[in-house]
């Protein structure tokens, strides 16, 4: 049903007429302009004009800004790249001052200075710092904690060669020692990526996989130091997913730190032990035996022991 804007003036004068308003005070609440103390037709007509020139106003301004938040997200991603090339380009010319300030090396050691990608890449260069590491002891340390840190900031696969070096090289509680310092910084500057300029790339790319991952942070709030922990003894998750995306899931940086040092030192109390007998070792999968898993589940099943025993309690109180 339609009405006209001479019905609609009638209606507004013949409603006022019985609550005792007049035209003006109408006029002024709706912002019509009234001739000879009444709202005309063209009056009415003019103010719907009006009305829908503002809503069309309003559609078309609707329609732009999506499109204006789309340009902004494109934008943002392609800043986030970009900043993220750079700060990669940074670390690999940090290694290559180191590469160009390690002692003089032959021609045939130099082909065997790089990263460490299988066994066979750990021997030959195991074998290399290992005529170096008394006398330049301190270029061998830096150069192998700053290789680590950068392959687990950047998600680069290798880590778990330059473990098994670590135990090749040092004794065993400074392998260790090695190993937990460098995955947690590691972890952490990738956290740190993630938070500041990688979120967008990571909720564009595996939307689906930190929806899962937040659904698991909220039920241990209470409990993520062991939380990270498990996750770091138990293969369930990749470490690189979860440097990813701990920040994205709002999971605190202290304990995602100490939970990452403390997990870690579990699996790479094997890499280590491995790294006595580097040169016997045919692939990374040696490592891995019924008597290694059994260990990694029983101390998973520890770092699990402080929530039953505060649920437990929590239960007992309440």
């Amino acid at each position: 049903m339609e009405f006209s804007t001479s019905d609609v003036a009638a209606s507004c004068s013949a409603t006022a007429a019985q609550f005792g308003i007049n035209d003006i005070q109408i006029a002024n609440s709706i912002n019509v302009p009234i001739i000879d103390g009444h709202i005309t037709q063209q009056n009415m007509a003019e103010h719907q004009d009006v009305q829908n020139e503002s809503v069309s106003t309003m559609d078309e301004t609707m329609s732009i800004k999506p499109t204006k938040v789309e340009n902004d997200q494109t934008m943002s991603t392609t800043k986030a790249v970009v900043a993220l090339v750079v700060i990669f380009l940074a670390a690999l010319f940090t290694l290559a001052y180191l590469y160009y300030n390690f002692p003089e090396l032959t021609e045939e050691e130099k082909q065997y200075i790089k990263i460490p990608f299988n066994i066979q890449d750990a021997q030959n260069l195991g074998n290399v710092l290992e005529h170096y590491k008394d006398t330049y002891y301190s270029q061998v340390f830096t150069s192998i904690l700053f290789c680590y840190i950068f392959l687990q900031t950047f998600a680069i696969p290798g880590s778990i060669s330059l473990s098994i070096l670590c135990g090749f090289l040092y004794p065993f509680l400074l392998a260790l020692g090695i190993i937990c310092f460098c995955s947690a910084m590691g972890a952490c500057f990738c956290y740190l990526l993630s938070m500041t300029i990688g979120r967008r790339l990571a909720y564009r790319y595996f939307p689906d996989r930190i929806k899962t991952y937040a659904n698991l942070v909220k039920k241990h709030n209470d409990n993520m130091f062991s939380y990270i922990m498990f996750l770091r003894i138990t293969p369930f998750l990749p470490n690189w997913f979860i440097n990813v995306c701990a920040p994205l899931v709002d999971v605190p940086l202290v304990p995602f730190w100490a939970g990452t040092f403390f997990g870690v030192a579990v699996p790479s109390v094997l890499a280590v032990q491995a790294g006595k007998t580097l040169h016997e070792l045919t692939s990374t999968t040696s490592l891995w035996s019924w008597s290694s898993i059994l260990l990694l589940a029983v101390f998973a099943t520890l770092s699990l022991m402080p929530v039953l025993f505060k649920g437990k309690l929590r239960d007992k109180f309440d």
